[in-house]
């Protein structure tokens, strides 16, 4: 998807929560943190994201803070952030754990490149993540890809 015709995930109806839902083989535990979009059932959406034309790829505690700021949008409970700053070309990979899976980013500076993945749970709201991600790089051009992983 280009920047211009992407999708809003934090439309009605959102992802939401299946507690006790039922399956055509067998019952789903109770609190398993599936979710529901549009009638289809999965584990998570899994966002795959790349910015170009992206600034302050290289600056490690900025980073880490528009993660953090990424994490409390969506709604989500940050367990860990891990960062690793390169010294080849100042690019930085790290991820934020969630409780409800995580944010990770990949960046190359030298080409105002990174490639983020957002993949989340439960009653999240990844959208949020992506506008504060957005907003913080400033890219000229976004491509988000979206999966349902765990389908059911």
């Amino acid at each position: 998807m280009s920047d211009g015709n992407a999708p809003r995930y934090d439309k009605e109806p959102h992802l939401s929560v299946i507690a006790d839902a039922q399956s055509d083989t067998a019952p789903a535990p109770l609190n398993d943190y599936f979710v529901e979009c549009d009638g289809a059932r999965f584990a998570g959406l899994h966002l795959i994201i790349d910015f170009w034309g992206a600034k302050r790829l290289d600056d490690l505690k900025f980073i880490e803070a528009t993660l953090r700021e990424a994490v409390d949008a969506a709604g989500a409970t940050l367990l860990h952030i891990h960062l690793h700053h390169f010294t080849e070309n100042n690019g930085v990979s790290g991820v934020a754990v969630l409780a409800e899976s995580h944010i990770s980013i990949h960046s190359w500076p030298e080409h105002d490149y990174a490639a983020l993945d957002i993949f989340m749970c439960g009653e999240t709201e990844p959208q949020r993540a992506v506008d504060v991600l957005r907003q913080a790089f400033d890219p000229d051009r976004v491509e988000i890809g979206e999966h349902h992983r765990g389908r059911l």
